[in-house]
């Protein structure tokens, strides 16, 4: 007789509890995936950083500027090989509540600090010849639809311009890419020069610093040399390492890992629960047939095989449909969330981690029936029944 002919049977004579088991471990999974995607779009920032680039902000707030001239200054010192900077500039598109990030930033320089990101050649030329051209990363023009050469107004709920108004109207000069789908491609540049001569306040001043150096070695003695040369002045400064500063901003919305790791432990715990009492009560029932088997010729060792499989079979049934779910909510919600994540995806490493876990699953909620089945005395199982 066939083993899996066996095991399918046992897993299908009560339709509705293997349902209701099934359901349980789809929902588990579904949540994990979802909610592992989400985390890993977060920590996209961080685990995308250069090693070595470094982040000035003024030491007070990262929301308070920095003088210009700093940037020379910089610029000048031993170790660092290229400088940048941006300006934050609350940017939205048409409605206030759609709000998009947006950044006036040095034409000649973000893109060789940030070399991650792919324009075109003739594409590049075209935005740093043009001041009122702007750049968009290509999952917000996908969002959006726009193409080289469209108009598109962008309004600030921060600055005004000189002349009345809270509108800039841009051209669209070009879309930047990246080779890794994890780098962030949500967001638009523009000139810091058309910003600064426009805007109605600010003066000559930039949000914040971004600096490469020479090796990542240096980035210690680097960080400390910027912060030693402005130290004592009306804007002292604060250096750290891009992946510093990204997990530094992430952490001011919570603990993002102590979250996931709350509500998979949890969904996690509950299906364990449910699917180990499922599986006891299960053998339980087929106490007789299980001794009927051994006197058939069975071995114990094959029995405790077959109810291991049925066990992990329960977890990945139930976990590869909650997975595939998962991909499909993520999917379509990805578009929506466009604006504010970076590209969110159930990764290979979060497939990864489920398939572990569907595995942890089903040896858990099994092996202890398991044992017991391994262990049944046929006589002891005969005058049960």
């Amino acid at each position: 007789m066939n083993d899996f002919y066996l095991i399918y049977k046992n897993l299908t004579r009560k339709k509705l509890r293997l349902t209701l088991t099934v359901f349980s471990i789809f929902i588990a999974f579904t949540i994990f995936g979802a909610v592992s995607a989400l985390k890993g779009s977060l920590d996209s920032g961080i685990e995308m950083s250069a090693d070595n680039r470094l982040v000035t902000v003024n030491k007070i707030n990262f929301t308070v500027s920095i003088p210009y001239a700093y940037v020379n200054k910089i610029r000048a010192m031993e170790g660092v090989k290229d400088v940048t900077h941006a300006n934050w500039f609350g940017g939205y598109y048409q409605e206030p509540a759609v709000q998009i990030v947006s950044m006036a930033v040095d034409p000649t320089t973000y893109f060789d600090v940030y070399n991650e990101l792919v324009v075109p050649d003739e594409q590049m030329q075209r935005w740093q010849s043009n001041q009122t051209g702007m750049l968009v990363g290509a999952r917000l023009a996908k969002v959006y639809g726009w193409k080289v050469g469209d108009r598109v107004p962008i309004s600030s709920n921060i600055f005004s311009q000189k002349t009345g108004g809270q509108t800039w109207d841009f051209t669209v000069d070009g879309i930047f890419d990246a080779e890794d789908a994890k780098v962030d491609t949500g967001y638009m540049v523009f000139h810091y020069k058309y910003f600064r001569e426009t805007n109605s306040y600010g003066g000559d001043n930039v949000g914040w610093l971004v600096l490469t150096t020479t090796s990542s070695d240096l980035n210690e003695q680097v960080a400390k040399s910027i912060d030693e040369a402005f130290a004592n002045s009306s804007a002292e400064t604060e250096t750290s390492t891009e992946k510093a500063f990204n997990k530094a901003f992430l952490e001011q919305i919570g603990n993002i890992g102590l979250i996931i790791f709350g509500v998979v432990f949890m969904a996690f715990f509950t299906i364990l629960v449910v699917v180990g009492n499922t599986m006891v009560l299960a053998i339980r029932e087929r106490t007789n047939e299980i001794a009927v088997l051994k006197t058939l010729g069975f071995t114990s060792a094959r029995i405790f095989k077959m109810v291991l499989i049925e066990s992990l079979l329960l977890a990945f049934i139930g976990g590869l449909l909650g997975l595939g779910a998962a991909k499909l909510i993520v999917a379509a919600m990805s578009d929506q969330l466009a604006r504010f994540l970076p590209n969110i995806a159930v990764g290979t490493d979060v497939i990864i981690q489920a398939l572990l876990y569907m595995a942890l699953l089903g040896l858990i909620t099994g092996i202890a029936p398991a044992i017991n089945a391994l262990r049944l005395n046929i006589v002891t199982a005969f005058s049960r029944g």
